[in-house]
């Protein structure tokens, strides 16, 4: 984000000056043209940061690209108006539809998990508000997540769209079967729990790509995995804990 600087320079109106001893004036004074007013200071930029150091860094998170995106972008931005006074504390917020905006440590601690490059392509199931899309966007070549509410999906576009994030790419659909079209993917992220790993998206990731997916029963406690996919035939699961997610919405057969 560029910072404008404010440039303080004489008036163009100014009494000239007497000549120098050579008889000849000094140069006209030339003003400079007119700046931008400083960009207001951003009100939450200390709360982020506490966000951060306290509940990031002191719950373990120790990947310094992670910790530098959690501390940039803006979570008050994808919560609704009356939950901004919580927008940066450490715990889920409602969204709507029974949908909720995940806790900044679980955000944190699912994106560390991927492991991901700058060269990235990367596919979200459950969009929500847009703020994990946004995280890994910060990170990645492109990020394409699926939400399959329709207001969601739509305020969720607009919201990254305001906030120029064009490297991520927003689909209403039901994101169990994944996006076959720009398969596959370096890494696949759920934030919505199945009852099991949906197969379609172990297939979507390339060979040595990641995919992170809270499973378990619907209002009780789940399980996160990380499923490495070794080869064609092969993958590695890794037990990342217990959490408690929103179960995954799918399309009514």
């Amino acid at each position: 984000m560029l910072t404008a600087i404010l440039l303080v320079a004489c008036g163009s109106d100014m009494t000239p000056l007497p000549p120098t001893a050579t008889g000849r004036p000094f140069p006209e004074a030339t003003s400079l043209p007119p700046t931008s007013p400083p960009e207001a200071a951003d009100p939450f930029e200390l709360e982020r940061q506490a966000m951060v150091e306290e509940g990031l860094i002191g719950w373990g998170i120790d990947d310094p690209a992670v910790i530098e995106v959690m501390g940039i972008v803006p979570r008050h931005e994808f919560v609704p108006d009356e939950f901004l006074s919580q927008a940066y504390r450490n715990h889920p917020l409602p969204i709507g539809f029974g949908q909720t905006i995940s806790q900044p440590y679980i955000v944190a601690l699912m994106t560390q998990a991927l492991d991901v490059s700058a060269n990235d392509t990367i596919l979200e199931i459950g969009t929500g508000s847009g703020y994990q899309a946004a995280v890994m966007a910060e990170l990645v070549d492109h990020v394409y997540t699926m939400e399959i509410i329709t207001p969601l999906a739509e305020k969720a576009a607009a919201t990254l769209d305001r906030l120029g994030y064009d490297n991520v790419t927003v689909r209403n659909a039901d994101g169990y079967f994944g996006w076959q079209e720009n398969a596959p993917f370096d890494g696949i992220i759920v934030t919505a729990a199945p009852d099991h790993i949906p197969q379609p998206l172990v297939e979507q990731l390339k060979i040595g790509g990641r995919l992170i997916v809270p499973v378990g029963p619907v209002g009780g406690i789940q399980t996160l995995w990380l499923v490495s996919r070794i080869n064609e035939d092969e993958v590695r699961t890794q037990n990342l804990g217990d959490v408690r997610f929103v179960p995954l919405t799918r399309e009514e057969s």
